[in-house]
């Protein structure tokens, strides 16, 4: 097929406005999957996906659309997530793209993501079909989101398609659409065979399989291909495309989206956004793909069975590979023995990944509090990076700590509006603006610190605005704080597992929360023994475990009270002696149930 007639895009939205429904009616429409076959959310294979009514991970197809103009078309489509912690799976398949379909919920409007995507879009610059979705419900407000189209993101109102992902309206006129305004493939006259990686995975038979969108030249099995960003280099067993099952094809050319099988077997050798190009005559320059992600949480996870260490790093090589924002290394600990560091882009994606360790693998894991990367200025005037509490320096040698912050985007009701404040105040944040969206909803411009918004923000911001509130967010800039580095002591030993940094002045509300649930949770002892939260050599919060007492005067019916007593004193001179030499041993479930209900 020639190239003018191929036309690659993808779905972008906010997080549940339709994305994967209306892939379905496309991919019912151009007959591309039987209607026998066909299920709801069909290009979400994932256990988790279904489960959730999320989209995780992006899928390409290659469907053929026989236009009104009577040339048939070749679209490759990718459906991508919504979630704000997923956005670098939508900038990898937007740099495999010239168009995109921008989906706008008729019942919510524009909110924060779409907000997000459409500049992630123009970014790069590809041409965006606006599609106002679901516009058969009965709360659909068409004017509004019209209206909207115009003042938040600037596209003209008559450029919208109004559609319904689940009833099939406006389908053929999104197809039309797709042909009409998307431009041909771009970069298709470079002199040298081009291609993008822009997803892959492990395959326990054929070793590493490359997502890859062709820009220029082709690539056929038997070429020797060439990793641009390490030199590597390879030989091309298999290509193809999807349809959406991968399908074997006899070649790959400009413009093509499909799978490619080389004889790779270690999954760190191929990287996300790297450039493919023959061995024989290599291209000079790389494709411009997006930035190379960042994670920005860490926790530690550990096997709550030590047996399982080398098969849970397998599991995690495995996982590495068709995620790039997910980076582990090696740690042990005193308490929770071999494990590993493990950074996130954020809480939904760490929560993912845990459950997928569990489910694919079936590996039982433990994670650790979650931090941020914190950067620590030295007396010597030397700054370092801690992911990990323990790595801290002493309070004596730190200058300054810098905590990362974040830019957000937070739509609200206005009714909302003063929880939303008060709510933002309590994590450390400050208001930078707000705008007026339409009658009922405006947008907080904020900043707020990382590490405040990583476990409960976005729970409260649903439960405070019934579900309304939606939240985007970027990395900011790194602030000076007063954050302290607090230890958990049992029986004035510090365990490393509870260790966490904490802004001074929430260390003691977190220091007698974490307290109270240890002695909950550690079973009674034989003597007395101290939980406590200290920074530094400054205890701030206590609480005991309690004692087990053995009733010594069971035996004494009446008689003096100074036999009793003798008995009494006899017993506490046996705990105090115990106590100097004793050692509390605290079960490993005790960890896990602390650690779970963090």
């Amino acid at each position: 097929m020639e190239i003018a007639h191929t036309r690659n895009f993808c779905i972008i939205a906010h997080v549940d406005h339709g994305k994967t429904t209306l892939s379905d009616r496309l991919l019912e429409h151009t007959n591309t999957v039987a209607q026998r076959v066909l299920t709801d959310q069909h290009l979400d294979s994932m256990d988790l996906e279904r489960e959730r009514g999320i989209t995780i991970k992006s899928h390409p197809v290659t469907m053929l659309y026989p236009s009104k103009n009577g040339t048939t078309y070749k679209l490759n489509l990718m459906d991508t997530p919504g979630h704000v912690d997923f956005s670098y799976e939508v900038s990898r398949s937007l740099a495999a793209c010239e168009g995109a379909l921008l989906l706008i919920d008729s019942a919510q409007g524009v909110e924060a993501q779409t907000v997000a995507n459409a500049h992630l879009a123009f970014g790069q610059n590809l041409k965006v079909i606006p599609v106002i979705n679901k516009i058969d419900l009965p709360g659909a407000n068409l004017d509004l989101c019209l209206s909207q189209l115009e003042d938040i993101l600037t596209i003209p109102a008559e450029e919208a398609i109004l559609a319904s992902g689940k009833a099939g309206i406006g389908i053929e006129e999104i197809l039309e659409a797709v042909v009409e305004r998307v431009p041909p493939p771009r970069w298709s006259d470079h002199a040298h065979t081009r291609a993008l990686v822009f997803d892959s995975l492990y395959d326990s038979y054929r070793g590493v399989i490359a997502y890859v969108r062709v820009f220029s030249g082709e690539v056929k099995p038997g070429d020797a291909m060439l990793l641009m960003s390490n030199g590597n280099k390879s030989e091309v067993k298999e290509v193809g495309i999807f349809t959406p099952k991968m399908e074997k094809a006899q070649k790959l050319a400009a413009g093509d989206v499909g799978y490619l099988v080389s004889n790779i077997k270690d999954t760190s050798e191929i990287k996300t956004g790297d450039t493919i190009t023959l061995a024989q005559r290599p291209a000079t320059e790389m494709l411009p793909g997006y930035q190379e992600v960042r994670p920005m949480v860490f926790c530690g996870l550990y096997p709550v069975d030590s047996s399982d260490y080398e098969k849970l790093k397998a599991a995690m090589g495995r996982l590495r590979l068709n995620d790039a924002a997910f980076v582990f290394a090696s740690e042990s600990s005193v308490a929770l023995g071999f494990g590993f560091r493990c950074g996130f882009l954020g809480l939904l994606h760490m929560e993912i990944i845990q459950e997928r360790i569990r489910r694919e693998h079936d590996v039982d894991i433990i994670s650790t509090y979650p931090s941020v990367v914190y950067h620590v200025v030295t007396d010597d005037g030397a700054l370092r990076e801690v992911d990990n509490p323990v790595n801290l320096p002493d309070p004596g040698a730190v200058r300054e700590i810098r905590e990362p912050t974040i830019k957000a985007a937070i739509h609200i009701p206005n009714e909302s509006m003063g929880d939303i404040f008060a709510l933002i105040m309590e994590k450390r944040g400050t208001i930078d603006h707000t705008d007026t969206l339409d009658a009922n909803r405006i947008m907080l411009t904020c900043t707020l610190p990382l590490n405040e918004i990583l476990v409960d923000f976005n729970d409260r911001l649903k439960s405070i605005t019934r579900g309304y509130g939606s939240m985007d967010y970027e990395l900011g800039e790194y602030r000076q704080a007063e954050l302290v580095k607090m230890e958990i002591l049992i029986n004035a030993e510090p365990v490393d597992a509870f260790a966490s940094i904490v802004h001074r002045e929430k260390a003691e509300g977190k220091g007698r929360e974490l307290c109270g649930r240890l002695a909950e949770i550690i079973p009674p002892q034989m003597f007395k023994v101290a939980i406590q939260a200290a920074i530094g050599g400054k205890i701030i919060a206590r609480d005991n475990v309690k004692e087990m007492r053995k009733d010594v005067t069971a035996k004494c019916y009446g008689g003096d009270i100074s036999r009793k007593r003798k008995l009494l004193d006899k017993q506490k001179e046996g705990k105090k002696k115990m106590k100097q030499f004793g050692r509390v041993s605290i079960p490993s479930d005790a960890f896990i149930k602390v650690l779970k209900t963090n």
